[in-house]
């Protein structure tokens, strides 16, 4: 079999160009949570300065607290997770992060995330001279309470120089059990199941 595909448009492509193509793409898909790593690692250097933590020590933090009171997996890696996109999509983080986990995860997680920013400003947002309420936009939304606990319990606490985290290593087969599910398993997803926090 060839190393790389003939064609230099794609749909120029054979048979043979697409079966090498999925073959490699498996292996590629199979490392997400070794690249998901490393990007969390990049934070620890990588970071909004101006706190008294890193991202990545946020995010630890998140997670750990998550951990601690003995939640499902799904949420112990949307803790982790949940600022992912703060390096690439500082304007956009929260649905960046987002559509990394929608594919594995349940669809209350996915949906906290992707709207957590916003549910976030209602501890800063008056300091600014915004709407703190923006939120209650989502006051009929099902997944609506579930997003106020996680920013609450976990993301709007996880500041703390002094608070003491569980390291990366400890989350890495977590990480890796999420992101080795089937892709859009509607088992996983569960789409409009509301179970809380």
């Amino acid at each position: 079999m060839a190393e790389t595909v003939s064609f230099t448009a794609m749909k120029d492509g054979t048979a043979e160009d697409y079966a090498l193509l999925a073959e490699r793409e498996h292996d590629y898909l199979a490392g997400t949570a070794d690249r998901l790593l490393r990007e969390l690692r990049n934070q620890a250097e990588e970071t909004l300065s101006g706190y008294q933590i890193t991202r990545l020590e946020h995010g630890l933090q998140c997670a750990t607290r998550a951990r601690r009171e003995g939640v499902e997996i799904d949420w112990i890696v949307a803790a982790l997770l949940h600022d992912i996109g703060d390096g690439l999509a500082p304007q956009n983080h929260d649905k960046f992060a987002a559509e990394i986990m929608r594919p594995f995860m349940r669809d209350e997680v996915v949906w906290t995330v992707e709207h957590h920013g916003i549910f976030q400003m209602v501890y800063y947002a008056h300091h600014y001279g915004w709407n703190p309420e923006e939120r209650q936009k989502f006051r009929d939304h099902p997944y609506y309470d579930t997003c106020v606990a996680f920013c609450e319990r976990w993301d709007q606490a996880s500041f703390d120089p002094d608070y003491t985290m569980d390291p990366l290593e400890s989350f890495e087969d977590e990480l890796r059990t999420v992101f080795a599910r089937k892709a859009y398993d509607p088992g996983v997803m569960q789409v409009g199941v509301v179970k809380g926090l």
